[in-house]
């Protein structure tokens, strides 16, 4: 009889590999079918947010995503605004994700999607409950009630094969051809505009950009584009640089490059080109995220512009969520109700992602452009552009994606899934866990476990026998950690706090609750 894996995933990206390790380290069984059997060295998907390397701290990878930066350790890595060109008078080098550094576990990183994805397969080699596919595409899939099977090819060959697993996520990318087999359909914001990515090397620009304080990414805003930017960023410190621009919707081999990025630049400058190519300006929202024992995350599910670092870091996001999820199904602790909740959790955010923090920004920078000029009204255009630099700031501490409508979550009244919130230290059903330090000198980070986690800060309370008794008459593996330092009851704004296994708060309060027993019975599904 063949193998049944527990988890089929098309595409080998980062959310693919992400989501491999996940169940992988959980000792779930898993096959990874991915075309390429090498790495682009395209420069897409740089900004890490602290968000995405706490995963990876879970994951055993931190320290070596740090080592492959190209960067220098602690190279700013926030944007700089420029009106029309790098040249003019009128720029400004607004916070960035710095600003919620303090409710993150860990700092965020900036480095080539490339090098992320070398240390993920690496680290991949070492699980063996994992088996990867190198140069193999899928190619037809069936699903029934209990297991999903697919036919995947050999690139280059005739060679067939049939993998069958108990599920399948696709995370084969914007153009899925797993979401399209089983007939999820998307829609979002259309720009109706084309963009060049040009990848160089220039020590000469480097040098010109040392009128601004050190920053990664430079952006031009020039009223021609309705909104969409232009912008440098760069690979490396002294040499390394990619850059995006609107083209013609019609533009091909014709576009003069050269010409587009002395025009961004406002100055001629001595460069090497590596790489061309285009993509299109638009937001695509799968409208769900499951159908049957199929799934998908990454850009099978969302795709959006690279403006503002969401894309890679949401996918990663999708596959932690999706990832215990699965585990707790699988290894029979949780109900298969508790699946839904991942397509009601992700899909919510990142609906609001692109449209709230991606095509609005590009809208709001339309009207700000077409109402305010300096050639017309210097004064009007000079107070305008002084109160907007601050924007950086303001966008950061209001990104802050919460499952507060989440079924398996113990929200609010009318509470909803939303990327909009404020960041705070007290613990909130539906938020991230803010990080703490134990009396003990260690953070709360570092005592979490793989599964769920009670913290209880107020000794040993039938609160938490409580909640051990009920765990252990569900099967829910729940770690408990005990701490008397008052401190945490301060900043949590809670004796108790109950914690998933992606660091999200499932419930928070000051006395036993009424059946905790419901609580962790909601908090898997059944």
């Amino acid at each position: 009889m063949s193998k049944v894996y527990d988890v089929l995933i098309a595409g080998g990206g980062p959310v693919g590999v992400a989501l491999a390790l996940d169940l992988g380290l959980r000792g779930l069984s898993c096959a990874v079918i991915e075309r390429r059997t090498g790495l682009t060295k395209i420069p897409k998907g740089q900004n890490l947010t602290q968000r995405t390397l706490e995963h990876f701290h879970f994951w055993g990878i931190e320290p070596q995503i740090r080592a492959a930066r190209l960067m220098p350790a602690g190279y700013p890595i926030g944007e700089v605004t420029c009106y029309e060109t790098l040249a003019s008078p009128y720029w400004y080098a607004s916070a960035g994700r710095e600003v919620v550094r303090p409710f993150y576990f860990v700092d965020n990183e900036r480095l080539p999607q490339y090098r992320v994805e070398e240390v993920m397969r690496e680290k991949l080699k070492s699980l063996p409950a994992v088996d990867v596919f190198f140069g193999w595409s899928v190619s037809a899939l069936t699903q029934n009630a209990d297991a999903v099977q697919l036919t995947m090819v050999q690139d280059g060959t005739d060679e067939r094969r049939e993998l069958t697993g108990r599920y399948l996520v696709g995370c084969d990318g914007g153009r899925s051809f797993v979401r399209e087999n089983v007939g999820i359909g998307r829609g979002g914001s259309d720009f109706d505009a084309r963009m060049a990515l040009i990848v160089f090397r220039s020590r000469d620009l480097h040098e010109r950009m040392k009128r601004f304080p050190e920053r990664s990414t430079y952006r031009v805003m020039h009223p021609k584009f309705q909104g969409c930017w232009q912008f440098f960023g760069r690979i490396d410190v002294g040499e390394g640089w990619f850059f995006h621009a609107p083209v013609p919707t019609e533009a091909g081999d014709d576009v003069d490059f050269r010409k587009l990025l002395f025009e961004a630049a406002g100055f001629e400058f001595d460069y090497e080109e590596d790489y061309v190519g285009f993509w299109d300006l638009r937001v695509a929202v799968a409208d769900h995220y499951q159908s049957g024992r199929v799934f998908i995350a990454g850009d099978a599910a969302h795709t959006h512009p690279p403006y503002g670092g969401f894309g890679l870091n949401n996918g990663v996001e999708d596959a932690a969520n999706l990832g215990w999820k699965l585990a707790g199904v699988l290894k029979g602790w949780a109900a298969p109700a508790l699946l839904e909740s991942y397509g009601a959790e992700r899909r919510a955010i990142f609906k609001e992602t692109g449209e709230d923090f991606i095509a609005s920004r590009i809208r709001a920078d339309h009207v700000f452009l077409d109402r305010y000029n300096p050639h017309v009204d210097r004064a009007q255009f000079e107070d305008a552009w002084t109160k907007r630099s601050n924007e950086g700031v303001g966008r950061a501490m209001q990104y802050e994606p919460n499952y507060e409508g989440s079924s398996v979550i113990m929200g609010p009244p009318g509470g909803i899934c939303t990327a909009h919130g404020e960041h705070r230290f007290e613990a909130r059903a539906g938020h991230h866990l803010a990080p703490r330090m134990l009396s003990t000198g260690r953070n709360v980070f570092d005592e979490l476990g793989d599964d769920f986690t009670l913290l209880a800060f107020d000794g040993d309370t039938p609160c938490i026998a409580a909640f051990r008794q009920a765990a252990e008459m569900l099967r829910i593996p729940l770690q408990i950690v005990q701490d008397d330092f008052a401190g945490e009851i301060a900043a949590y704004a809670a004796k108790y706090v109950l914690v998933r296994p992606d660091q999200y708060v499932v419930w928070a309060g000051n006395d036993m609750p009424a059946d905790v027993h419901e609580i962790l019975a909601k908090a898997v599904g059944r």
